[in-house]
């Protein structure tokens, strides 16, 4: 299954809109993860012409979302189970405080930082796919793609730039 994963995209409150480079990949896309501050119910709506979305609540996503966005998200994707949540707290014991709050996910994916992250360690998949509206201090505005077949997943972090 193709899966586009993204967090932090920040419409209204820091872009206008999802940058025109996003396009091809929510084409591409058959699965929306968001990893949450979407911000507005509008973008949630735009992104879910294009695929099925996934995603949780962010600490800035306006009221109408937080009604609707769990905190966390536990779900099998193609049989890898798998965590979502916002903010996974300070970098340092990031993994040990993720692995301790989702012990049976093999994919664990984050946001908040803005700061793209892709690594296994003791095989569990950290993913941060960064923002694609708002780097701060990344190298570039950043998503995620994914193809996933039966218990595994492949990810490539994209540069919007």
């Amino acid at each position: 299954m193709n899966v586009l994963v993204l967090a932090d995209t920040h419409v209204p409150d820091h872009a206008r809109a999802l940058p025109a480079a996003l396009d091809e990949h929510l084409e591409w896309a058959e699965l929306i993860l968001h990893g949450g501050d979407i911000t507005s119910e509008a973008t949630l709506a735009q992104l879910e012409l294009h695929a099925p979305v996934r995603a949780v609540c962010g600490n800035i996503d306006q009221w109408d979302l937080r009604g609707r966005l769990p905190e966390t998200l536990r779900f099998e994707l193609d049989g890898l189970p798998t965590a979502m949540i916002h903010d996974s707290g300070a970098r340092e014991g990031r993994e040990r405080r993720l692995r301790g709050r989702f012990p049976d996910a093999r994919l664990i994916i984050f946001a908040h930082s803005h700061q793209p992250v892709n690594e296994v360690v003791d095989g569990v998949h950290f993913l941060n796919p960064g923002s694609p509206t708002w780097k701060r201090r990344a190298p570039a505005p950043t998503v995620a793609r994914m193809v996933t077949g039966p218990g595994r997943a492949e990810v490539a972090l994209i540069d919007l730039g």
